[in-house]
């Protein structure tokens, strides 16, 4: 048995950015910050912030371009998926990222500091299956935030 199955709430790092693949399929990147607080053995507070890269393809891609902003605070549910290319300069990348298949809101409207325009809708669920399509769009833009490492003690169960 396999399970890939990735659940975040957190806080939008940038608005999202929407492209097209060659064959139209619409595709949004946007980056999600979860932060981690705890104290240390002298009682001090600590805080890590751990960014997220977000994929949503189709209609929750064009969603997500309508309806989600910086700082808004979400939820999204989606699966891990590791891509990788080769620059001009023949150097290879890599990036792990979570593909939404669903996206909440978690604030009630104007409880970040702004209303919806036009009312946002409640949660946006992709009935359709997320598969790319035969086009890849190519590297997702550079985003903040520093690439966590896994660390087994981590895991809640």
């Amino acid at each position: 048995m396999n399970l890939n199955k990735v659940m975040l709430i957190g806080r939008l790092g940038r608005d999202p950015e929407i492209r097209y693949t060659n064959s139209g399929s619409a595709v949004a990147n946007f980056s999600l910050a979860t932060t981690d607080t705890w104290k240390d053995k002298g009682g001090q507070k600590q805080e890590r912030t751990e960014w997220h890269n977000i994929v949503a393809w189709g209609r929750l891609a064009d969603f997500s371009q309508n309806y989600l902003k910086k700082g808004k605070l979400i939820y999204v549910e989606g699966r891990l998926q590791t891509r990788d290319w080769v620059d001009n300069q023949n150097v290879k990348h890599w990036k792990t990222e979570t593909v939404a298949n669903t996206i909440n809101f978690m604030e009630k409207l104007g409880e970040s500091g702004e209303a919806a325009a036009g009312g946002a809708p409640g949660p946006y669920n992709d009935p359709g299956p997320q598969e790319p399509p035969q086009q890849d769009p190519g590297p997702p833009p550079e985003q903040g935030g520093e690439d966590g490492a896994y660390v087994e003690d981590d895991i809640p169960f």
